[in-house]
């Protein structure tokens, strides 16, 4: 299994305690998005574990917990966000300057190809233009030169929440040819770092710059991390997503950064009301269990066991 922690909430920056106390457990409840009552019982050993995804735009408070977490066992990677928004797009942002010193003390630590860099959406205006994310992305390059190998790059994607949050920004709608002239832009500056990018769930081709189509989840790079070779199947969320299947432990509507283009939160007000009701030895990221209302359900075995590739001839002959 693949653990993402995760696509919808940035726990390792506000919840990295309760995920730790969920890793000594060695097991996590999260509730069905769609069915606020069904909730799915996950196992955490190392042992049905292959890597942990991280997602994060502050990864500094969860960095006190990788000594144990690397005793316990698990292996992991980080997906790191840094955009050169202003607090007019991102009101809760820490301080840029300090984000990538985080990000530089992980990439010392971890080594620079398990902190990947993202660059994640791209958002035009008149203040935020292509020339203003030329200078920004050589700047971000410049600093994080040597602690990463890859940056991941996408383009903003309107969501009803996401239009309601930021129409009053006066965003530009994103043409194929501003990015065209945003991935020559970034392509010429990533080779001069030596830096590889990909683009993030993007149908448009950008492979004349030297930009294909990543995989956030990726195969490869887990292969590499566990040493081993794993089997599982795309993830199939959205038709350009290259990404493996994984299982997300977040939970909407409860990250605090405030991003006015975030697609998982509704709005600022309901994520800190939710985050109010966070208690940290809870199984569950949001609440406790009602015992009344709520319905677990253990998880698919199929779902949650190591992806490891079993060299038998039994498996062998069944592929």
């Amino acid at each position: 299994m693949i653990l993402s922690v995760s696509r919808r909430t940035d726990i390792p920056a506000f919840y990295a305690e309760w995920f730790m106390e969920r890793l000594r457990q060695k097991y996590v409840l999260v509730r069905n998005p769609f069915n606020i009552h069904s909730i799915s019982r996950i196992p955490l050993t190392p042992e049905n574990i292959d890597v942990i995804v991280f997602w994060t735009k502050n990864s500094k408070p969860i960095h006190k917990y990788l000594d144990e977490i690397d005793n316990l066992g698990y292996k992991y990677y980080f997906q790191y966000t840094i955009t050169p928004y202003k607090k007019d797009m991102e009101e809760n942002i820490q301080d840029k300057k300090e984000i990538i010193k985080s990000f530089q003390t992980l990439s010392a630590k971890l080594g620079s190809e398990k902190v990947i860099l993202r660059y994640d959406p791209v958002i035009l205006t008149s203040s935020y233009n292509t020339a203003y994310h030329k200078k920004a992305f050589e700047k971000l390059c410049r600093h994080l030169n040597g602690y990463t190998k890859k940056i991941i790059i996408s383009f903003i994607d309107y969501y009803n929440n996401t239009y309601d949050n930021i129409k009053s920004h006066n965003i530009y709608n994103i043409t194929n040819e501003d990015m065209y002239i945003i991935a020559e832009n970034f392509a010429e500056t990533a080779d001069k770092y030596n830096l590889k990018i990909e683009s993030c769930a993007e149908q448009i081709d950008l492979e004349k710059f030297g930009i294909n189509h990543g995989k956030c989840i990726d195969d490869e790079l887990i292969e590499k991390i566990t040493g081993y070779k794993i089997k599982a199947g795309k993830n199939g969320q959205r038709i350009s997503c290259g990404c493996i299947k994984c299982i997300d432990i977040g939970e909407y509507n409860t990250c605090l950064h405030k991003c006015l283009y975030c697609y998982a939160n509704i709005n600022k007000d309901t994520a800190f009301k939710n985050y109010k009701m966070h208690n940290k030895f809870s199984p569950l990221l949001i609440g406790d269990v009602d015992t009344l209302k709520d319905k677990i359900i253990e998880r698919n075995i199929k779902d949650t066991k190591s992806l490891k590739q079993n060299n038998s001839i039994e498996d062998f002959i069944s592929q």
